[in-house]
């Protein structure tokens, strides 16, 4: 099946534009690996590149029809929609204000911001001075993380999996980032009965640490040596 005929199944066959972008995409995942390896079929991945094109287009989408229209689950889709956008290098762009209109939580935007700052600062003390250049927060997980953890602080009602989903990420990778921020943040986004020693906490130093033999000191805190760094620093920064 080509992406004509996804096109006209999903009722965007008038689109000429998104039906060349998508066509477009779909050349470059073929150019760069095999779709199969990631579990990935050829009308999955037609209907794959057909919601990429829309997103980067800015086109509305039926996500629903899709799902039905590869023949997954709505789970394995999000999952294969995310690895295939992770693999072509294409990136999602979050705006704090957007995202806070679509989840109808426009007053947090402010503590959203804040927290963001707050974790770039307390991270970027925690690297090695070398290190830090190349750190990258741009990525969309840290956005939805940061947003999520301040609804949560105020009580607010986020879907948690569509967020994952809007950002483009996967569950464990958010929540990894998760608990890093909150970690780090504590003061910002904890809530009270959730508050760790210091010696127990896990999330930051997975996030931070490379060598096991260095995720503990004596007082729970962080070894400064150039070899203490994150071991996920490719995928999260």
């Amino acid at each position: 099946m080509d992406i004509s005929d996804i096109a006209k199944k999903l009722g965007l066959d008038n689109n000429k534009l998104l039906i060349r972008k998508a066509a477009e995409i779909r050349r470059l995942c073929d150019a760069q690996f095999d779709s199969s390896i990631i579990g990935v079929g050829e009308i999955c991945k037609a209907v794959i590149c057909m919601e990429i094109a829309a997103t980067r287009l800015q086109i509305l989408f039926d996500r629903q029809a899709a799902i039905k229209l590869s023949g997954m689950s709505e789970k394995a889709y999000s999952r294969s929609f995310n690895s295939l956008q992770n693999v072509i290098g294409i990136k999602i762009k979050l705006n704090v204000r957007e995202l806070a209109v679509q989840f109808g939580c426009v007053r947090i935007i402010k503590s959203v911001q804040n927290v963001l700052t707050s974790y770039k600062e307390r991270f970027l003390a925690s690297l090695p001075a070398s290190r830090r250049a190349n750190a990258d927060f741009t990525r969309p997980v840290f956005t939805a993380a940061a947003f999520y953890l301040c609804a949560k602080k105020q009580k607010l009602k986020v879907d948690k999996l569509r967020l994952i989903e809007v950002c483009g990420t996967s569950e464990s990778e958010f929540s990894c980032v998760s608990t890093s921020m909150t970690d780090l943040c504590f003061d910002c986004v904890g809530i009270s009965k959730e508050k760790k020693d210091a010696k127990d906490v896990k999330g930051n130093r997975d996030l931070l640490d490379v060598l096991p033999g260095k995720r503990r000191l004596e007082d729970g805190g962080y070894s400064s040596d150039e070899d203490v760094y994150s071991w996920q620093l490719a995928s999260f920064l």
